[in-house]
């Protein structure tokens, strides 16, 4: 039976952890190779790491952090952060981990998505959206190099575009929303859900567990992936590292099998 999937999401600036607001302001939260071994003692079910440097400086991924990230991990892994070429892809992989994140570069040049689909299987690709209400219009647009440029292409657009080039799955990357800790956008993640067959991640404004069982009986088997939900305690926002017990695990199951289908056939 499918599951939906809890996914912590590490940011890492400057070799460090951190968390942002509106993709702005990084609190450094501690070393990732830490929460990594953490995470693997709570029996995670997934974890991602974005390096929000590489696409932003123009650099290419940190190979060395990500063969210490990937031979600590227990769980699988999903790396993002100046992907732009097959070959950095595939060399990804070849360290050890599950999937690889393209964003900025699945925008500009879409046909890596199929390039790399066809080097390291489609269910190894996945593509990041960033996601910016729009003021005036209400809709919400696609974003690149950590929500700096627009580019005036709705989410919509991209997300179905995305899967015709044969990724293999889509996260949704709330900007408005992140590390606000006040919900999901479940409108938009709705939308999404109705248009697109690929399974869908959901992250940016979870601050309870409330939130992400919000977007499964709205959405169904869906990933429900979070920053500050899993590293913050408390209205100081202390550093611990958290992830929920296998029963509240086993609660998102009893909400995704009880809540109603979008569309059953696109449930994935």
């Amino acid at each position: 039976m499918l599951r939906p999937r809890i996914i912590p999401c590490l940011l890492v600036h400057n070799g460090g952890l951190v968390k942002t607001v509106g993709f702005k302001q990084p609190k450094y939260v501690g070393d990732p190779i830490n929460a990594v071994k953490i995470f693997n003692e709570k029996e995670t079910d997934e974890l991602a790491v974005f390096d929000i440097d590489a696409t932003a400086n123009g650099a290419e991924p940190d190979f060395r952090m990500i063969a210490n990230l990937a031979a600590e991990c227990r769980m699988p892994l999903c790396y993002g952060g100046g992907v732009k070429t097959v070959e950095q892809a595939k060399r990804i992989v070849g360290l050890g981990v599950e999937k690889v994140a393209i964003s900025s570069a699945a925008i500009e040049t879409p046909e890596l998505i199929g390039a790399a689909a066809q080097e390291i299987g489609g269910q190894s690709v996945v593509v990041v959206i960033d996601a910016k209400k729009d003021g005036r219009t209400g809709d919400h647009q696609a974003c690149t190099h950590n929500g700096t440029r627009s580019t005036g292409r709705s989410v919509i657009d991209v997300a179905k575009q995305t899967e015709a080039l044969g990724a293999g799955e889509i996260v949704i990357n709330s900007i408005d929303n992140d590390g606000m800790m006040k919900g999901y956008d479940l409108a938009l993640a709705v939308e999404v859900r109705k248009a697109v067959r690929l399974p869908v991640t959901f992250l940016g404004g979870a601050g309870s567990f409330a939130h992400m069982e919000a977007v499964v009986a709205a959405c169904g088997v869906v990933g429900v992936a979070a920053g500050s939900f899993f590293v913050f305690k408390g209205p100081y926002k202390a550093v611990l590292i958290s992830y929920p017990s296998a029963e509240r695990k086993d609660e998102l199951v009893r909400v995704a099998a009880s809540g109603p289908a979008l569309n059953p056939d696109r449930i994935a």
